[in-house]
């Protein structure tokens, strides 16, 4: 199956300027590593075929010759291969000498772009040689599409422009161009040379160019082999995705550096972000169709966790400003309502945990003392002596006012108002005590003139996994865009900011996540285990994220974690997969009428801003 990923490369090699020959021979070399690679899209440097240095070489007839029939042989070097390569070369177009990209596939030229940004300061002399092609949209040269309008389409929808070296560096680079007109790719041949930082200068324009553009940015610089008589060159090569470098070489002499890029993604990001549909005229391109071989391919290494960074010292940062966020938000919710007091039920569970960490950090903005927020503890009838234990030593270090309003005899009473039996432990049964404990912190709130603080979070939204008008109510749910594998490294991470808490809160990382609904088991042990219900909140959030935010299908969302879980068996991530959607459609009329909250990430299921879903959608090309 084809996933939308499509894998690219740069090629370095030690050029020997002006000879043409022995360029073409090393590129050719490269191309067939290529080829064994199963490399899609192949890019070397600027001017590669005949060297970037050449100076005064480039006004000889002989040297351009030598260059016209290099790309023929290279061309004929692509015979039988659907790889398409991008060579740099001069070429004249019109008695006017162009620096050029070079289009090649299949034994055959099938267009060429010329460079539109042409540099003439400092060390740069390139206008005393070459012309400027940005007035030439499309045009013929050597039987072949000429011109700044020329894109290649890989296939039936992978769209690669060009732009070379100094375009990029301008303010209105051609590549911007390119890209609101459909280009999924831009490849860049450069021939930078090397000064004292310029490379993480490089680095940014390329990173940010990628992130504007929403796109695929492969860029190929000249290593050694270029002159040294005043400049010195790395032979700098990126791949870059939507603003984040995915394979980066530098000072190499000799290879290929290659990169898998998701072109569905982007695609589906710029479907979604569509601030340019209305104001931007669409240009007339030359469209080049090319063949692609469906490899299918796959990246080796996937991220099981979206939503967490792996490394400690970015973690922690991530921590820090999500905290900040969440209780930025709720201190504007209290100040604008002119509310003083905060009621939050607290169970010794994760979600709570956090929502009360984060009213502490926004009454410490107000400037508000610990003891106006209100945290009550309604112990019912699955609540552990462990997660009791873990509530009321919380509470006291936070310096809170805690209350404690046991559930059950209202709870009791409740079901035999409705009839229910006592020993029947269904849905009505865990819901009674639900709606008991919202009910409760609803009218703690009247009483106090106070504001309920929600606790569910993201993961929990997205799976229905909350009592509708029960815990599934608030008047401010700071959790709202927190996942659930984020929500224990958030706490987690407080723990290590304060560690005066730091044991409670290592404590209730530990506890097994439950809505301790159900009674008891032996010896006073939580018998029941959301995640054995439901399956794992790790592989919950991996479809999630890539649903939501990349809008995979459901098969790749699964190939994609069969590789970031080795150990889980294929079968479980089919099955939970299945889960996923099926309660992700059925539960949307919850999320229709969530409470108000922050929005931190890039994922976001409000109704007022990330998601808007019909309540009754069909989930059946889903299963």
């Amino acid at each position: 199956m084809e996933y939308g990923y499509i894998k690219t490369a740069t090629a370095t090699f030690d050029i020997q300027v002006g000879c043409v020959t022995a360029n073409v021979e090393k590129m050719k070399g490269l191309m067939g590593q290529a080829r064994e690679r199963q490399v899609e899209l192949l890019v070397f440097p600027e001017l590669c075929v005949t060297g970037y240095s050449c100076g005064d070489l480039f006004l000889t007839r002989g040297l351009l010759t030598q260059a016209r029939e290099g790309l023929k042989r290279l061309a004929e070097a692509t015979a039988g291969s659907h790889c398409l390569v991008v060579a740099g070369a001069p070429v004249c177009h019109n008695q006017r000498l162009y620096n050029c990209a070079v289009f090649l596939q299949d034994g055959q030229l099938r267009g060429i772009v010329p460079k539109s940004y042409i540099p003439g300061y400092k060390e740069f002399y390139e206008k005393r040689w070459f012309a400027s092609g940005r007035q030439i949209q499309a045009e013929e040269e050597q039987g072949v599409p000429f011109g700044t309008h020329v894109m290649m389409q890989l296939g039936e929808d992978v769209q690669v422009a060009a732009e070379i070296c100094e375009d990029l560096w301008v303010s209105d680079s051609p590549s911007i161009r390119h890209c609101l007109n459909g280009a999924d790719l831009v490849v860049n041949l450069s021939a930078s040379n090397e000064t004292i930082s310029k490379k993480a200068y490089r680095q940014d324009l390329v990173k940010m160019q990628s992130a504007k553009c929403m796109c695929g940015y492969i860029y190929a610089s000249s290593g050694e082999g270029e002159s040294t008589t005043d400049l010195v060159f790395s032979g700098h090569c990126m791949i870059a995705e939507n603003g984040s470098i995915k394979a980066e070489s530098y000072q190499e002499r000799e290879g290929l550096l290659t990169a898998l890029i998701d072109v569905q993604k982007l695609q589906n990001d710029r479907v979604k972000m569509n601030s340019e549909n209305e104001a931007v005229d669409m240009e007339a391109y030359v469209r080049v169709q090319l063949k692609r071989d469906a490899f299918g391919h796959l990246p080796k290494q996937v991220d099981p966790c979206p939503f967490v960074p792996a490394d400690h010292e970015k973690r922690m940062e991530r921590c820090r400003e999500v905290m900040r966020l969440q209780a930025t938000g709720l201190y504007e919710r209290l100040k604008k309502t002119g509310l003083k007091k905060a009621v939050i039920g607290i169970s010794g569970g994760l979600d709570s945990t956090l929502a009360l960490l984060v009213t502490l950090e926004a009454y410490r903005k107000l400037g508000r003392p610990a003891g106006d927020i209100i945290a009550i503890t309604m112990p019912g009838f699955g609540t552990s002596a462990h997660t009791r234990a873990n509530s009321d030593r919380l509470m006291e270090l936070c310096g809170v006012t805690a209350r404690v309003i046991p559930i059950a005899e209202a709870c009791r009473q409740h079901m035999r108002d409705i009839g229910h039996p006592e020993d029947v432990y269904d849905v009505t049964y865990e819901n009674i005590q639900a709606r008991e404990r919202t009910q409760i912190l609803m009218d703690v709130a009247n009483q106090e003139g106070g504001l309920v603080v929600g606790t569910g979070d993201l993961s929990e939204a997205a799976l229905g996994w909350c009592t509708y008008n029960g815990d599934h109510m608030s008047m401010y749910g700071v959790n709202a865009s927190i996942p659930k594998t984020l929500v224990k490294y958030l706490v987690s991470a407080y723990g290590e900011m304060h560690p005066e808490l730091g044991e409670v809160l290592t404590a209730i990382c530990d506890t097994v996540i439950s809505p301790e609904l159900l009674p008891l088991g032996e010896n006073g042990l939580i018998s029941q285990s959301t995640e054995a219900a439901i399956g794992k909140y790790d592989l919950h959030d991996f479809f999630l994220y890539h649903f939501i935010r990349n809008g995979f299908q459901r098969e790749k969302i699964e190939a994609l974690a069969r590789i970031a879980f080795p150990g889980v068996s294929p079968d479980t991530i089919e099955k939970t997969g299945e889960t996923f959607f099926r309660r992700f459609f059925s539960q949307q009329f919850k999320r229709s009428c969530m409470p108000d909250g922050p929005k931190v990430g890039s994922v976001s299921l409000s109704p007022r801003g990330d998601w808007r879903m019909p309540s009754d959608a069909s989930v059946l090309d889903y299963l």
